[in-house]
């Protein structure tokens, strides 16, 4: 009961830091985090920091994963309930312009802030960012080509091509809203999803868009 009642404790503390430190890395940066700064604003001992991520870039990279679990809760595990199809595919760029306006992390989108950062940085914090990234728009794209094969979008829709817009929409409002405390890009990044899909819809009015 003690050693379990220690693994509990060390669990709470590493989740607490890991919280902390994603919203410091939204805001700052990945580069901002430090086991020594945790450890003074969550009043723990820095050596417990320590032995729960082991350097730096460790706890580089456990923020990125956490920040990857929050992100599929968030908005990809919600749409997923969705059957493929066209429906599906705005509810992934609904809930992601939810995500994103709602603040989840007070930065933005804790990945579009990270890419930035690391964008020219070879190393494994760059690759894990990437790898999230990819993984979203790959799923973007499939969402989109399972539309198109059950007949949602017309059969000239280029999957990827949607994709991507779509995801830039997103990342503009991103952009506009934290650099412009502009809450606005928002609705203006949901009048152009909406355009674009209702424009390549076979039936615009089969799926509820709210």
């Amino acid at each position: 009961m003690s050693t379990d009642g220690r693994v509990l404790r060390g669990e709470q503390t590493r989740a607490t830091v890991l919280a902390r430190a994603m919203a410091i890395a939204s805001v700052e940066g990945l580069e901002g985090l430090s086991i020594g700064r945790l450890a003074g604003e969550l009043e723990v001992s820095k050596s417990g920091v320590f032995a729960r991520f082991g350097s730096k870039e460790e706890l580089q990279l456990a923020t990125v994963e956490a920040a990857r679990e929050i992100f599929v809760d968030q908005v990809v595990r919600p749409a997923l309930e969705t059957p493929p199809g066209l429906e599906r595919l705005w509810r992934l760029c609904s809930g992601w312009l939810a995500y994103s306006r709602g603040r989840v992390f007070p930065g933005g989108c804790f990945f579009f802030s990270a890419a930035a950062e690391y964008d020219a940085r070879p190393g494994r914090v760059r690759d894990a960012v990437a790898a999230a990234l990819a993984t979203w728009t790959a799923l973007l794209e499939r969402a989109a080509e399972d539309a198109r094969q059950l007949g949602e979008l017309q059969s000239t829709c280029d999957a990827r091509q949607l994709a991507f817009e779509l995801d830039a929409m997103g990342a503009a409002a991103n952009a506009r809203s934290v650099l412009h405390d502009d809450d606005a890009a928002y609705d203006l990044a949901t009048t152009g999803v909406l355009d674009r899909l209702r424009a390549l819809a076979t039936d615009p009015s089969s799926i509820s868009w709210s």
